[in-house]
């Protein structure tokens, strides 16, 4: 499947999870409002309670596709630019995923770069990609979020 392809299929893919999400939501939610206006104080307790997962839950699903959108802006710029980070040639386990020494260099290669030119921030996006394919998926967040700040902010 071509890339375009595969794209449109993980949009709608997410697109229905999210229609699913809030539908869900708006049942919960329903449920809460139905214990509240039962008038029994354990049942209003719950209801309170039970409101606040919708409220959290959308939270967290809007601040996700936020994250992911401006994720996709990096790769778009980084792509024009021509620093988008090819790892077509690595070799790759028959998982798929990149083997651990080639993922490793990647990652060294690309911290390297960074101390070179710390206020780019296309090699903050860079480095969190080498982190997510060394497989530490906690700091490739949190150098995305950096990188993210500085394109934000206008630093090249």
């Amino acid at each position: 499947m071509n890339e375009g392809g595969r794209t449109l299929r993980i949009q709608l893919l997410i697109g229905f999870m999210c229609v699913a999400l809030l539908a869900y939501f708006v049942m919960l939610g329903q449920r809460a409002v139905a214990f509240i206006e039962s008038g029994e104080p354990a049942a209003i307790g719950l209801g309170v309670a039970l409101l606040a997962l919708p409220i959290i839950g959308l939270w967290a699903m809007l601040a996700t596709l936020r994250a992911g959108l401006a994720h996709q802006r990096l790769v778009r710029l980084a792509r024009e630019a021509g620093m988008d980070l090819d790892v077509s040639d690595l070799p790759r386990r028959a998982s798929g995923r990149i083997e651990r020494d080639a993922a490793d260099a990647l990652f060294e290669r690309t911290r390297d770069e960074l101390e070179a030119d710390r206020d780019n921030w296309v090699r903050w996006y860079r480095l969190a990609r080498a982190y997510d394919y060394a497989g530490d998926r906690s700091r490739a967040r949190e150098t995305m979020r950096t990188a993210v700040h500085m394109e934000r902010a206008g630093r090249t």
